[in-house]
């Protein structure tokens, strides 16, 4: 039951990035410039399903180690609420079009995937390295939405 909860809540967030962020084809986001490197939509649909399964499994892992999740509270609310604050992101970059309180939000992410790794790491060191391609992913987002928030509204937020 404790697996079927974890992939369920990933693919609800990973269902909300989906219905909110339409990429290319929604013409706010197609009419903002992009900095450097901003990878082909392509890439994005092959990177965020690979990085849920990368979650799913470590925390799975952890989970499965610990023999539930009351074993582990910090660890596993710490792993939450950073999945939340994935959800989040989406939602306030794609859906409310705040680039600025999207930044805020997924560099709380980063230091939530950092604790995370930390937490899960003290648990399964197999579980926090299954989290590096994630932080990785994560910190290059940072560079993206804080270079679209300067090359598109800075000075004026």
């Amino acid at each position: 039951m404790g697996d079927l909860f974890i992939i369920l809540a990933i693919l609800t967030m990973a269902a909300i990035g989906g219905l909110v962020s339409g990429g290319n084809s929604d013409p706010w986001y197609a009419g903002l410039y992009k900095p450097p490197g901003t990878p082909l939509p392509i890439v994005f649909a092959i990177a965020w399903p690979v990085l849920y399964v990368l979650m799913a499994l470590s925390a799975i892992f952890v989970r499965r180690k610990m023999g539930g999740f009351q074993y582990a509270p910090n660890a596993f609310g710490i792993f939450f609420l950073q999945l939340a604050f994935n959800g989040a992101w989406s939602v306030l970059f794609f859906f409310f079009h705040r680039p600025v309180w999207a930044l805020i939000d997924i560099i709380a992410l980063w230091l939530l995937i950092v604790a995370t790794i930390f937490h899960f790491g003290r648990i399964s060191k197999f579980s926090a390295i299954l989290l590096v391609p994630y932080i990785l992913w994560v910190s290059f987002a940072i560079y993206l939405n804080g270079m679209i928030v300067w090359l598109n509204f800075w000075p004026i937020f």
